[in-house]
């Protein structure tokens, strides 16, 4: 049987490890091609994933896929744009676009602060990341398939914005993570509304704790307490996978979503239910 995805060109970004690998991957499961992208090629140590060192390419490939890799920054107008047009060399358009690529700051050295200690220079950078990189996505994205006859659904594309629970709601001492995710799901309303009478469908998922290395601190021993609060706080307890998302995106990037544009999706094990 073919899959959702048969015959669709997609790119990702962000696809080296996590969510944006699981998502090529089960992108690849159900029959599209692949432009992958990231800072690096090379496979990153996950928590709760495959242990394989392969790249994502090279396990799409062993699925059967066609894929390349395309190293971009997305801060970056031009290797955004230049990402882009690599697709449509490649593989002669674009069907689906998944903005994956982010950070969170506050999960690293910097840490969670409230607001008035929280350092401008962490604020800007997670703005940059995290806001300019998906609006620069769904621009050259939706201006490629403004431009390409649709498919045979009547579509032209299929946006896909990562954003996350903390886009719908708060929590103490994220100004930067929370403040960039409440505004990819701002710019996926207006691209929806932008998008729509081209048959384009702009999305966002909003994941909640997922069990990646962006979230590695919780993973220590000496955070137990905390890992098991967080845990705690999920009706189905325990965390969420990549793979769990991946399936969600493969939801929103398929004909299966033909009446869907504009929303915020949480795939969160009800954490948002709150």
């Amino acid at each position: 049987m073919p899959g959702r995805l048969s015959n669709k060109i997609a790119v990702i970004t962000g696809s080296s490890s996590g969510i944006g690998r699981a998502t090529a991957l089960a992108f690849a499961s159900e029959g599209a091609s692949l432009v992958c992208s990231d800072l690096r090629e090379e496979a990153r140590t996950e928590y709760a994933t495959d242990s394989s060192q392969r790249t994502t390419v090279q396990e799409a490939t062993s699925l059967g896929a066609k894929a390349i890799f395309v190293r971009c920054d997305t801060t970056s107008s031009s290797e955004v744009e230049a990402l882009v047009s690599k697709a449509v060399e490649e593989f002669g358009r674009v069907d689906i676009m998944v903005n994956n690529a982010g950070i969170s700051i506050e999960a690293g050295e910097h840490g969670n602060r409230p607001v008035w200690e929280y350092d401008e220079s962490a604020f800007d950078k997670t703005l940059d990341v995290n806001i300019k990189g998906v609006f620069l996505g769904i621009k050259f994205a939706s201006k490629q398939m403004m431009s390409q006859e649709p498919g045979p659904s009547g579509d032209r594309g299929w946006i896909v914005n990562l954003a996350s629970v903390y886009g719908l709601g708060g929590g103490p001492g994220l100004s930067g993570y929370v403040a960039s995710k409440h505004a990819v799901l701002g710019l996926t309303k207006v691209a929806a509304w932008d998008c729509a009478p081209h048959h384009i469908h702009v999305n966002a998922l909003c994941p909640g704790y997922t069990a990646t290395s962006f979230i590695h601190p919780i993973f220590a021993p000496k955070a137990a307490e905390t890992k098991k609060q967080i845990e705690a706080q999920h009706p189905f307890k325990g965390l969420g996978t990549p793979q769990d998302i991946a399936r969600a995106a493969v939801f929103l990037a398929s004909e299966d979503a033909a009446w869907v544009t504009g929303i915020g999706l949480p795939v969160d094990g009800g954490y948002s239910s709150m």
